[in-house]
């Protein structure tokens, strides 16, 4: 059962390879979703993580739209790109049981993970108590990540 319907992919194609037409464009759709709608979670407001910024973009939409375990080396990833207009919906219908929700201790504040299986799809949201970041979000598709994921829910519940 999935009641939860998600916008279309944002495809690079479709931008005719262009780079910078590509990039601007899922920079919108972020910016929408997450600078002009002020989102909530669960009653809570999220914020963004501005610092480090890149190309005068938030981290938190670099992260949602890159990969890489070094900071200043992260690189753009398509799925994640294709992906971004799903945070905002998915965040907005947490309470949808095809989501499993849980949260996981991360130095002194909790990661709340929304997992779409589904679609393959996690979000990652940081709450630092009076406010929650928007973390990261990202596709899988190795199965042995995607079990990862289960066993983490299923510790939860």
């Amino acid at each position: 059962m999935n009641p939860l319907s998600l916008p279309l992919l944002i495809l690079f194609e479709h931008y005719k390879g262009v780079w910078d037409d590509y990039f601007e464009a899922i920079y919108e759709v972020f910016h929408q979703d997450f600078v002009l709608s002020k989102p909530v979670f669960r009653g809570k407001r999220l914020g963004l993580k501005r610092y480090p910024e890149y190309d005068g973009k938030s981290a938190t939409f670099w992260h949602m739209i890159s990969t890489g375990d070094q900071e200043d080396e992260r690189v753009p990833d398509i799925r994640r790109c294709e992906r971004i207009a799903w945070p905002k919906p998915i965040i907005d219908n947490c309470d949808e049981p095809c989501l499993k929700v849980w949260a996981e201790p991360k130095g002194k504040n909790q990661r709340i993970h929304i997992w779409f299986e589904n679609e393959n799809y996690l979000v990652v949201l940081d709450d630092r108590g009076n406010y929650i970041l928007p973390w990261t979000a990202f596709y899988i598709q190795e199965e042995h990540k995607k079990k990862k994921y289960n066993k983490r829910w299923e510790r939860y519940k």
